[in-house]
């Protein structure tokens, strides 16, 4: 089975093995276009699931994040975006908007508990009601700039705020709009239960975001929400602000080399992807297609099997798609193996990989 490596325990876990699988991944911010970063923390909750099908586990996964007040273009953008990249979509992918109801329910429910308080027209979380907060992030205190202030000045975040304007919600504590981290806790809860396996994000979200929403989950419940929290490096692009996918698509670069571009670095090490590194990743996955094309017209073999076994351990291996790569290309060098045992060995693999390798079969040569 698969072993990750777990944020909140700081070690690499086994995923226990089972017929079915839940799974949150966070969606990316809706106030702007998502961009490559943003597309690369959604590959690491697609490598998970694609992993974790290949062990016969059927997998149900919510994407989901704060898109109350925000129109659903750039939602709708982001799905187009990670479907040219072969992300699988979730079976659920709401939107805050449309569940109003639960969100101002979580909240009434803290209130209730007497984890959260009422001031202002604020709703206020009260940290010091969740001993456990900062074990994700190692740290102990939700303390910041823009943190209100709970009971006897205890640091707190905002689980309701006044807001005026067409978005804003009607509520018991008057007009306004919910917390940026309530959504994902009440949405997460509502659609897969009580009871989350994994919970998937960029590295920037542990803190506050992800600390409050397991701080507010475990506190509706009772108990502990999410058995394992995954996080992803980011990305920049030489320094600065990754693109947009078009931009670089623009270039002529295959979508799917962007792709195998984030499978050559581990996903929990930082990326600075230069146009060198994108050229390059196009250059191999053109040139794989046309191998495969290539060996597809050669009699069938069966699969590599020293190769196909070393690929899939690394992937296992707390997601080592770098390793898989490596194996890829000295299969593809490896002359004592037959082309159609290439063959099958590389399109069995490019059922994680998902870089379409098999896309030039049939087509004419140049």
């Amino acid at each position: 089975m698969l072993r990750i490596y777990d944020t909140r325990t700081r070690q690499v876990e086994e995923i226990a093995p089972a017929r079915g699988l839940r799974m949150y991944a966070c969606a990316p911010p809706v106030h702007r276009r998502a961009h490559l970063g943003d597309l690369r923390q959604a590959l690491l909750s697609d490598l998970i699931r694609r992993v974790l099908e290949r062990h016969r586990v059927r997998m149900v996964v919510c994407r989901a994040g704060d898109d109350a007040g925000h129109p659903a273009q750039e939602s709708e953008a982001f799905a187009r975006d990670a479907a040219a990249l072969n992300l699988r979509p979730p079976e659920q992918s709401p939107r805050a908007a449309d569940h109003a109801d639960q969100l101002l329910g979580l909240i009434a429910r803290l209130v209730e508990q007497g984890h959260a308080h009422v001031a202002d027209g604020r709703v206020v979380f009260d940290a010091a009601t969740s001993p456990s907060y900062g074990e994700l992030s190692g740290g102990d205190s939700p303390d910041g700039p823009d943190s209100p202030d709970g009971p006897d000045g205890a640091a707190g975040w905002e689980l309701w705020r006044p807001a005026d304007g067409e978005a804003a919600w009607d509520s018991p504590w008057g007009r306004g709009l919910p917390g940026p981290d309530v959504a994902c806790s009440a949405l997460a809860l509502r659609l897969l239960g009580e009871r989350i396996d994994i919970l998937t994000g960029g590295a920037e979200l542990i803190s506050p975001h992800h600390e409050a929403v397991r701080a507010q989950a475990d506190a509706v419940t009772g108990h502990e929400v999410v058995r394992h929290w995954v996080h992803g490096a980011g990305l920049l692009a030489e320094g600065g602000e990754p693109p947009e996918l078009s931009a670089v698509t623009d270039d002529g670069i295959d979508p799917l080399a962007v792709r195998l571009a984030f499978l050559e670095h581990h996903y929990r090490r930082p990326l600075d992807l230069s146009p060198a590194a994108l050229r390059a990743a196009d250059a191999t996955v053109r040139r794989w297609r046309a191998r495969v094309a290539e060996w597809s017209e050669s009699p069938s073999a069966p699969m590599a099997a020293a190769h196909v076994e070393r690929a899939e351990s690394a992937l296992d291996d707390d997601l080592d798609t770098p390793a898989a790569l490596r194996v890829l290309a000295e299969l593809e060098q490896d002359a004592s193996v037959p082309p159609g045992a290439k063959f099958e060995s590389f399109v069995h693999l490019d059922q994680v990989l998902a870089l379409d390798l098999p896309a030039d079969i049939g087509r004419p040569r140049p």
